[in-house]
């Protein structure tokens, strides 16, 4: 059956994978087929007539409202999912579509003993609290028996309306005006946002994960109760708080053992993060090394997921043990005396994002079960508004959806979520050290030399071909910028 769903109008990129995603841990489509590669499930979808692809307004087709509502109760990106029961250019044409639609599909939420709502909604433009009340009112001709009730309803139903504002608020330009009416299924629970939001975290660094990515993130990896999550770049716990939220276990790494072990004190670490929130404890929080993973050899297929931020040099540089001596051969390796270990802070050197992505494909491959996915931030330098880069590649995973979040004019940095459809083997991890030499030597050179910081924090936008450069006016009409808005 087909719903028209409505997304916030942020993260474009991210819309459709994290709603995709939640389709197929609900049930929409089989689970990815591991003993097919090329094999893809996507849903079906169409826009509304006149509709920029950007619109924040979609028709989906899925099997069940069951599936769909547990898909939007679920997302972070959906508004509200609608079995729309009439649309048009004008309220005439509403009117009439809603008068069409069966009864039986209409009936069943219509009845004395139910209670309802009716909410007025637009995009691109407000609406008074007078001409809603008119609007509601207009709504006469729809046989509602039950009660009103407004603040639990047993049923909401929404008018939504569309301006044909064209391209001078900033917003994707709709041809014409367009009207939709019909009952909710399900909505996201928005709240979320705010009650973890990072400014009342307890204990906060300066590469913590926004919430509200951190929780995309856990829904593209399919966080859910029963399955084992791995951050091998903690932190201070955001992404591990998003997976535990959803009911996931949750085990996390990082080199840094302040972090992992002391914080700032007993009551302000990673531990007291979860604790603020009331979730589950971590299985465990390890002081590890990306590049010298801690498993015993031959331990494989632990993880059902692995979500995490590499280090890619612009808040904060990847690291690696060793330190520069070490590294370079000028001392050799030595053991930490007993009496000195406590207190031991282990040296450390620079960590190219190169290697650690490499890395982190090679410790996933081995830890993640089939079927588990790796979800991670790639960043990547933007020299037009069109994105055309090789991401990094392992016979082990199909990459099945990646994500662009543009920070400035130059830089980006894309989601990727890859599925792993392959078990580990010499001959795999042979083949994946060949790929990672070509990508290695194929890539940007800002990959390996860190330009990467200089790109974040030049200037954002440029000046543009019809900006006046001598008197500083700009042009007075607020054009679409796509995913810069």
């Amino acid at each position: 059956m087909w719903y028209l769903c409505v997304f916030y109008h942020r993260l474009l990129d991210y819309r459709k994978p994290e709603f995709e995603s939640l389709a197929q841990l609900f049930g929409a489509f089989p689970p990815d087929d591991i003993s097919n590669p090329t094999a893809t499930h996507s849903l079906e979808w169409r826009l509304p007539e006149h509709h920029h692809p950007d619109s924040p307004f979609h028709f989906v087709n899925l099997p069940s409202e069951d599936i769909a509502r547990n898909i939007a109760n679920r997302s972070i990106l959906v508004k509200g999912l609608y079995e729309i029961w009439g649309e048009g250019s004008s309220y005439e044409e509403l009117k009439e579509a809603i008068n069409n639609y069966p009864d039986d599909r209409k009936l069943p939420y219509l009845t004395s003993d139910s209670t309802f709502r009716i909410i007025i909604d637009s995009f691109g433009k407000a609406i008074s609290f007078k001409d809603q009340t008119a609007r509601i009112q207009g709504m006469a001709y729809i046989p509602f028996e039950g009660r009103v009730d407004l603040r639990n309803p047993e049923h909401k139903f929404w008018l939504i309306e569309t301006d044909d504002y064209g391209t001078n608020n900033g917003l994707p330009p709709v041809v014409d005006k367009r009207i939709f009416f019909g009952r909710e299924i399900g909505a996201a629970d928005r709240k979320l946002i705010p009650t973890y939001q990072l400014k009342s975290r307890t204990y906060l660094g300066p590469t913590a994960m926004d919430a509200e990515v951190a929780f995309l993130m856990a829904n593209q990896a399919h966080a859910m109760p029963g399955k084992l999550v791995y951050d091998p770049f903690v932190g201070t716990g955001s992404i591990l708080v998003a997976a535990s939220h959803f009911g996931a276990m949750t085990m996390g790494a990082d080199i840094d053992i302040r972090v992992v072990r002391d914080g700032r004190g007993p009551d302000c670490n990673v531990w007291s993060n979860f604790k603020q929130y009331g979730l589950q404890m971590p299985v465990s929080l390890l002081r590890a090394d990306n590049n010298l993973p801690p498993w015993r050899p031959g331990l494989k297929e632990v993880f059902d997921a692995i979500i995490c931020d590499p280090p890619y040099g612009v808040r904060a540089g990847g690291r690696k043990s060793g330190g520069r001596k070490l590294l370079k051969g000028v001392v050799d390796p030595y053991t930490v005396p007993d009496d000195k270990r406590t207190g031991h802070i282990p040296s450390t050197g620079a960590y190219s994002l190169a290697e650690c992505v490499h890395d982190l494909l090679d410790m996933a491959a081995k830890m993640l079960v089939m079927g588990g996915r790796l979800v991670y931030f790639f960043p990547v330098l933007r020299d037009t508004d069109t994105l055309d880069v090789n991401f990094p590649e392992h016979p082990c995973f199909k990459l099945i959806a990646s994500c662009e979040q543009i920070l400035s004019y130059r830089y980006s940095r894309v989601l990727l979520t890859m599925v792993k459809i392959s078990p580990y083997t010499d001959e795999i991890a042979e083949a994946a050290r060949l790929q990672h030499l070509e990508f290695k030597e194929n890539h940007v050179k800002w990959l390996e030399e860190g330009n990467l910081h200089a790109a974040v924090f030049s200037p954002e936008f440029p000046l543009n071909d019809d900006q006046d450069t001598k008197s500083g006016t700009k042009d007075s009409k607020k054009k679409y910028r796509g995913k810069y808005v």
